[in-house]
């Protein structure tokens, strides 16, 4: 009668979304202030001013008929356009408008993306952990997924990857800053991983694909992001918005094609088909035109810094084990015991809303989403601290630092 596949993927909803869910009821019922929600990635800082400028000057200089009509399929020609010309300028890598394809945020870019590569057998790797939706995109495009693991400083196992990938890879997806551990691949790492695809490529006769999800590009603290164009020929970049200009609700990013891809006018129609067949034909228009001319802007990072150091620092005094993040706006934290879960339960009972990391491919930690407000932080502080305190019996040994 219906696909019970899809109801299940329904009735199993992300363990994110399902805390956030939580959240929302648990704060009618004992007052927003009450209830600490570090669970989802949807930003706190205001968009950049240049945002709401637009906006307005679209609203009243454009006529209506236009600016919420349709564009293009592959989006309006003059935000392809600026977003190739700022990949050209900002990255000095070649590009071309032919080859950017509007869509409806990172996530339709990722699902389009799989679905325009993915043929019977294929398989795409991941690196544990990972956005836990990468299984979702790959396996509704008929693809499997292969979890390669990292090293301990949660960068990339260029051993464990050479073993994960095989003449089955049709790519590997590489998510810098990291969601969850805020890690950012250095130049070194990309530059290894290039060698191994290469190589991998090789000897499969063919191209294996790395697909960049950068959502975080930007929101880096004192690094630099390599751009992966440059280091690696068959490159697709799936953008989005959301956390750079504070537009999560928007729904707004793009594929990139790389140029130097051995077939990218091919690759490229690919994409086009599997937004066809996806049913996500033309971006939201008003933000298509809103985001073009705001490329290169980006919401205060400096607040989210204040808060990963105050909840980083704090944390890291009181005793737990945390991942010192580079990028991303997300503290990685080991739970006070093996079951992450039992301890994300038990964090629910100080009103503490962590993401346990058994849904990311690793187990033992907890995700925590400092894009919240400086207060939701500073009042959570007691409440971390109780939680520590009753392990504190059962893990005597537990000694200050991070890993």
């Amino acid at each position: 009668m219906f696909n019970k596949s899809m109801q299940r993927l329904g009735e199993e909803r992300s363990v994110i979304r399902e805390l956030f869910e939580y959240g929302n009821a648990r704060k009618k019922e004992i007052g927003a202030e009450n209830v600490f929600d570090f669970s989802i990635g949807n930003p706190s800082v205001p968009a950049p001013a240049c945002v709401q400028n637009e906006i307005k000057r679209l609203i009243d200089t454009v006529p209506p008929e236009v600016l919420h009509g349709y564009t293009s399929a592959a989006g309006a020609p003059e935000a392809r356009e600026a977003v190739s010309a700022y990949i050209q300028k900002e990255f000095g890598a070649p590009m071309s408008a032919n080859l950017i394809y509007m869509t409806c945020g990172a996530s339709a870019s990722l699902a389009i993306t799989a679905a325009a590569l993915c043929e019977e057998g294929d398989e795409f790797v991941v690196i544990a952990p990972f956005f836990p939706e990468y299984r979702i995109f790959v396996e509704g495009a008929g693809g499997t997924l292969v979890v390669a693991p990292s090293d301990s400083r949660f960068h990339l196992d260029i051993e464990a990857l050479s073993h994960a990938v095989t003449k089955h890879t049709k790519a590997v997806i590489l998510n810098s800053p990291n969601n969850p551990t805020g890690a950012v691949i250095g130049e070194e790492e990309l530059k290894q991983l290039a060698l191994l695809l290469e190589k991998k490529s090789e000897e499969k006769g063919e191209p294996i694909f790395l697909i960049a999800d950068e959502p975080y590009r930007e929101l880096v603290y004192g690094t630099k992001v390599p751009f992966p164009m440059k280091y690696y020929n068959e490159t697709i970049l799936c953008y989005s918005f959301s956390k750079s200009l504070s537009l999560a609700g928007e729904r707004i990013g793009y594929i990139a094609v790389s140029p130097a891809c051995k077939s990218a006018e091919e690759v490229f129609a690919a994409v086009c088909g599997a937004g066809r067949k996806l049913g996500y034909v033309c971006a939201p228009a008003l933000f298509q035109r809103v985001c073009a001319a705001s490329l290169g802007k980006v919401s205060d990072v400096g607040q989210y810094r204040e808060n990963r150091d105050i909840l980083y620092d704090f944390l890291t005094e009181t005793g737990y084990e945390c991942i010192s993040p580079e990028g991303a706006f997300y503290l990685f934290v080991r739970a006070l015991e093996p079951d992450a879960v039992a301890f994300a339960e038990r964090a629910k009972k100080h009103e503490l809303l962590l993401v346990p990391s058994n849904s990311f491919g690793v187990t033992g930690y907890v995700r925590i989403s400092y894009c919240v407000s400086r207060t939701t932080i500073l009042r959570s502080l007691p409440a971390f601290k109780e939680l520590f305190e009753e392990y504190r019996p059962a893990h005597p040994e537990r000694s200050e630092g991070s890993r």
